[in-house]
C-alpha cells in the first residue's frame, strides 16, 4: 500500500469515527474511491510549515496530521490563485492537496476532499463557492469568519460547515493552519469567488 493509499484510509477512518450528525450526513452513502491516479509529486513553499510542526501531536487529529506529513513528499500540492489574485506573499504561505475528486489522487465526481495549508500571518479573505463545504482544523488557534460575522478562534477537531455560496474567511496568527476539507453539491474544481468578483 502506497503512502497516498494509507493517507486515504486514514482520512476515511477519521471521518467515519466522528459522531457529528452534520458530518455523517455529508459523507453518508459516499462510495470511497480505491484506484489511485498517477499524479506526479509537486511541492510548494507552504509544505515546509507542515514538516516543521510537532510530530508528537496527540489524538486523532494529530495522528491524521502526521499521516499527511509522512505522505507530503509524494503528494501533488496545488494552488487555486495566482500572484495577481493575492500577491506573492500569500502564495508562499498557501496551498492544498486534493486527495480525491475531479483533480485528486483518487477520482471522484461526487465529492472532493483533501487538506488546506496556510502559513502563519495569512488572511484568506471572504470568498464563496457553489459547493457545500466542511472544514476540520487539525491544528489549534486559527480564526474563522462566516457570513461576514466577526472572526472567532476554532480548534483542532472542530467541524466547520459552510452551506452553498455562504461567505467565509480564515486568518492565521503565529501558527500555521492544517485543515481537512470536503466539497460536494457543486462544481468540484470551481475557483472561489472573492469579494463579489471572480478572481
Amino acid at each position: 500500500m502506497s503512502a497516498v493509499d494509507e493517507l486515504l484510509v486514514a482520512f476515511r477512518d477519521y471521518l467515519q469515527s466522528r459522531s457529528n450528525p452534520v458530518l455523517q450526513h455529508f459523507i453518508e452513502g459516499f462510495d470511497w474511491p480505491t484506484e489511485e491516479r498517477a499524479l506526479a509529486p509537486h511541492d510548494l513553499p507552504v509544505v515546509t510549515y507542515l514538516r516543521e510542526l510537532d510530530q508528537a501531536a496527540n489524538g486523532a487529529e494529530g495522528a491524521l496530521r502526521n499521516r499527511l506529513s509522512h505522505a507530503a513528499a509524494v503528494l501533488h500540492w496545488a494552488q487555486t490563485y495566482s500572484i495577481t489574485d493575492f500577491g506573492g506573499d500569500f502564495l508562499e504561505r498557501y496551498g492544498w492537496v486534493e486527495l480525491f475528486g475531479t483533480r485528486g489522487h483518487f477520482a471522484s465526481e461526487e465529492m472532493a476532499g483533501g487538506f488546506l495549508l496556510l502559513g502563519p500571518g495569512v488572511h484568506y479573505r471572504d470568498h464563496h463557492h457553489e459547493a457545500e463545504e466542511i472544514y476540520i482544523p487539525l491544528t489549534d488557534g486559527s480564526l474563522w469568519s462566516k457570513d461576514a460575522q466577526p472572526f472567532l478562534p476554532r480548534w483542532s477537531g472542530e467541524i466547520i460547515h459552510h452551506p452553498s455560496n455562504i461567505r467565509h474567511a480564515m486568518r492565521t496568527e503565529d501558527q500555521p493552519l492544517v485543515a481537512l476539507y470536503l466539497w460536494r453539491g457543486g462544481p468540484l474544481a470551481q475557483k472561489s469567488i472573492i469579494s463579489g468578483r471572480m478572481q
